[in-house]
């Protein structure tokens, strides 16, 4: 497959990049994206959520009346739930989210979700650019001048720019990453992608890994 490279004002710089095939053209497998989807959100979660049992409630441990002819029920503790500042029964307590896929199937996961980028015509290919201060209303402009929408736009670049990255947290809608940071999430989540030349090579070759 191949794709026109753009300047950042939209125009044709008259480069034409190849996309690998194993990278860009496989069949996708569903089931690998979803595998892979499914543990980055999953490793996202801190799992610090607690909650405190009766064990954990500081409440006298007298009795709260005597064992028969009060009228109602034995209760022998303040610290039962079902008490005002009693503790709760089966409440969350830390846990660990994080689990493993193996490389092969995230690489799998991520060469298909690239593939129905491709398929949907949803790659733009852009020409390295840089910018010397962060401004947040020209990297508007870059998206504007390349019409690259304005539905979640995810640029990739060939390494960390931070003034591009910082020109971005103003815009809900772009996102700045670096190739060593993407990943079938922020793919999928994309609506359309912004390839910075250069890109394209570094994914074919840690495919062929």
């Amino acid at each position: 497959m191949k794709l026109s490279v753009l300047k950042i004002d939209g125009t044709d710089s008259g480069k034409k990049v190849t996309l690998e095939d194993n990278v860009f053209a496989i069949q996708p497998n569903d089931h690998a994206i979803y595998l892979d989807v499914v543990q980055y959100l999953a490793n996202q979660r801190h799992g610090n959520s607690k909650t405190k049992d009766r064990s954990e409630i500081a409440h006298s441990t007298k009795k709260l009346g005597r064992q028969k002819g009060g009228g109602g029920a034995r209760h022998g503790s303040l610290k039962a739930n079902i008490f005002v500042g009693g503790g709760r029964v089966f409440g969350p307590v830390p846990r660990f989210y994080h689990h493993k896929l193996n490389k092969k199937l995230k690489k799998l996961a991520r060469a298909s979700a690239l593939s129905y980028k491709a398929q949907e015509n949803a790659i733009i290919m852009l020409e390295p650019f840089t910018m010397e201060a962060p401004k947040t209303k020209e990297l508007l402009g870059i998206v504007s001048a390349i019409k690259a929408g304005d539905r979640k736009v995810l640029f990739v670049l060939p390494q960390n720019s931070d003034n591009i990255f910082l020109s971005s947290r103003n815009l809900p809608q772009v996102n700045v990453i670096t190739v060593d940071e993407i990943n079938t999430y922020e793919i999928m989540n994309a609506k359309t992608m912004v390839l910075i030349d250069g890109v394209q090579e570094i994914l074919a070759e840690r495919n062929s890994r």
